[in-house]
């Protein structure tokens, strides 16, 4: 079996990004357009990330399970499904997205410029949902004052964490990515004391130490959002999350993006936030933040966006039975 490679979803973190969720129009250009570029993305990138070696730039494209027949008809992932809106004490809204673009760099002027080229090439046949662009804060903090991403695994454990292996061999090597637009009130934020932030948070503000499981309420952030299966083992994903703002009309955020090998470690993430775990133990944080987006995606490998619209992207995904499982050949 030759080796499969993956878009590049567990790249370090960088200082700047652009989050680009588009929708197909109704056009019969759109599927042609739509998989050309595609098959065309990594020379894109490697075209304009030339031009400034040390610049770190990557572009992860993930479609839309509404959009994924279209542009790669046949067997589709066995987790592609679109977000669920979740209704706790606050919702978590799902909203229209066939195709996310997650453009990373070192510097904001290589991020939009490799937009740019994505826009010029399908800007007449999507609409675009939303455009965020990101920026890493001081001491890599979030709006609140909080460092983000301290729980990221590391290493190996990236791996195991993000790329789908023997558990749906047809999409080997492919990801699951889940985003959310959140808007903070920092005034009230602000107001609040920050020995309570530090127990919403579940960690100490300045020095980012987590606090003893003792002192931790049970709505602390990152209890809600530490998972693990029936033995005991973590389940993480890898966020990649990014504040962004626009001070003069009031608007402060965080863009959550996390990947996984399955949405469902990210959904009972969302779940324990919004509903609680146990119910009514929800996150306080959400009191502050509201998230007004919410969509699933799938990461497919590069080499299967490299043959996006060709024969060969149908052939390389094996057949599936009743039970969802790919058949033998």
């Amino acid at each position: 079996m030759p080796p499969v490679t993956s878009q590049p979803v567990e790249n370090g973190l960088t200082r700047a990004a652009i989050f680009l969720v588009v929708t197909l129009k109704d056009s019969p250009e759109v599927v042609p357009t739509l998989q050309s570029l595609l098959a065309d993305l990594a020379g894109i990138v490697r075209g304009v990330g030339f031009r400034i070696s040390d610049g770190e730039l990557s572009c992860v494209a993930g479609i839309g399970s509404d959009a994924w027949g279209r542009l790669f008809p046949g067997p589709r992932p066995r987790d592609l499904h679109p977000f669920a809106e979740i209704d706790g004490v606050h919702r978590a809204v799902s909203t229209p997205g066939d195709v996310l673009f997650h453009i990373r760099a070192s510097r904001m002027d290589l991020c939009f410029e490799l937009a740019t080229h994505l826009m010029a090439r399908i800007g007449a046949v999507v609409t675009v949902e939303d455009e965020t662009h990101g920026f890493k804060y001081f001491d890599d903090r979030d709006l609140i004052g909080f460092v983000d991403g301290t729980e990221n695994p590391t290493g190996d454990d990236r791996v195991q964490a993000t790329l789908i292996g023997d558990e749906d061999p047809g999409f080997r090597g492919g990801s699951y990515v889940i985003v959310q637009k959140y808007l903070h009130d920092l005034a009230a934020w602000e107001k609040i004391p920050v020995e309570q932030q530090e127990r919403i948070i579940g960690r100490k503000k300045l020095s980012d130490i987590e606090l003893l499981d003792a002192d931790k309420p049970p709505y602390a952030h990152n209890v809600l959002t530490s998972i693990t299966d029936e033995d005991g083992n973590a389940l993480d994903i890898l966020r990649d999350n990014m504040p962004f703002g626009r001070p003069g009309a009031g608007e402060y955020g965080t863009y959550f993006i996390g990947y996984a090998k399955t949405p469902a470690v990210t959904e009972r993430m969302l779940h324990n936030m919004f509903v609680g775990n146990p119910p009514g133990t929800y996150d306080r944080l959400l009191d502050v933040s509201r998230a007004v987006t919410g969509t699933l995606f799938f990461v497919p490998p590069a080499s299967m966006l490299e043959d996006a619209g060709s024969d060969a992207a149908v052939a390389k995904v094996p057949a599936r039975g009743e039970d969802g499982r790919a058949k033998p050949d």
